[in-house]
């Protein structure tokens, strides 16, 4: 992978947070893992999905003691406040906006997880100068949850250099994480993006979405996989992927990496397993179909 050393400000995500003896239930019964088995400290991945399983978000939920902490693409964080409002009448619950009053860095790099536990989402408190932030452990390093004020002031703390997008970017498609509102929308179903071990929990009960979850991972096999792209030369997103002459995905993220050369990612039919050469676009580029994330 390449490595990467900086920081990156998302404090563009969707922030929540809930309150109240039955925050967790009924939570628990809306995304799709199992948020009655967090203690304070940690949290967990999950999606929230319409009936039918597909996905209308993902998020993040940090159990934090006296409330659950909730952030998700900004792209999402309309239907997650909708689902909320809508689904947790009855329910000693209360919801909390923080989009705009914190902040969020990433902090890219192998010194950065000091004092954190390993786990994934596990998250302490704690200062960095004079800045109270909250520190969650990513799969790259850490994100430092912040008031929005004091998020200059946390970035002169840090003292290193600020990534681009594209930067933060590249990082994300190498390791083959999706994104929510570029390379999956309200038609994939959380098994089609590879996120069942991440995301999904089989042993916690019910949730909106859970038969067809449920039904897919037992008895069925997706008609699309979420994919690594080796390219020939380099391409844009929406470019179209085919396989002869049937059209079987599009490109919906792409990067130049120091490592692999260009790359993207893509939801891919079955009929171009791992391994295929399929053609992109209208230029002659090709691509190699490869598992994620990527490697060698």
């Amino acid at each position: 992978m390449t490595e990467l050393v900086g920081i990156y400000d998302r404090s563009e995500r969707g922030k929540l947070a809930l309150t109240g003896a039955g925050a967790k239930e009924f939570l628990q019964g809306q995304i799709t893992n199992d948020v009655l088995a967090l203690a304070p400290g940690t949290g967990c991945y999950a999606a929230f999905l319409t009936p039918k399983g597909k996905m209308l978000g993902d998020l993040r939920v940090l159990d934090a003691g006296d409330e659950l902490l909730l952030d998700c693409e900004r792209v999402a964080l309309q239907e997650l406040f909708d689902m909320i409002r809508r689904f947790s009448i009855g329910y000693e619950v209360e919801l909390h906006k923080r989009t705009l009053e914190c902040g969020l860095l990433s902090v890219f790099g192998p010194d950065a997880v000091a004092g954190v536990p390993e786990a994934e989402h596990a998250h302490v408190l704690g200062s960095l100068g004079d800045v109270g932030v909250r520190a969650i452990r990513t799969d790259v390093g850490l994100d430092l949850l912040c008031d929005a004020a004091d998020v200059d002031a946390l970035k002169r703390t840090l003292d290193v250099p600020e990534l681009t997008e594209e930067q933060a970017e590249l990082g994300r498609i190498e390791q083959g994480r999706p994104r929510y509102g570029t390379d999956l929308d309200d038609s994939v179903i959380p098994q089609e993006a590879g996120l069942n071990e991440r995301a999904v929990s089989f042993t916690k009960g019910c949730y909106v979405g859970q038969e067809t979850v449920a039904r897919l991972f037992y008895r069925g096999k997706p008609n699309r996989s979420l994919r690594g792209l080796r390219l020939s030369e380099p391409a844009q997103s929406g470019a179209a992927l085919r396989l002869g002459d049937r059209q079987v995905g599009q490109i919906t993220s792409v990067a130049c990496s120091p490592t692999f050369g260009s790359i993207g990612l893509a939801l891919v039919r079955r009929e171009a397993p791992v391994g295929s050469v399929v053609s992109v676009g209208e230029n002659g580029t090709t691509a190699e179909v490869v598992e994620l994330p990527f490697t060698g």
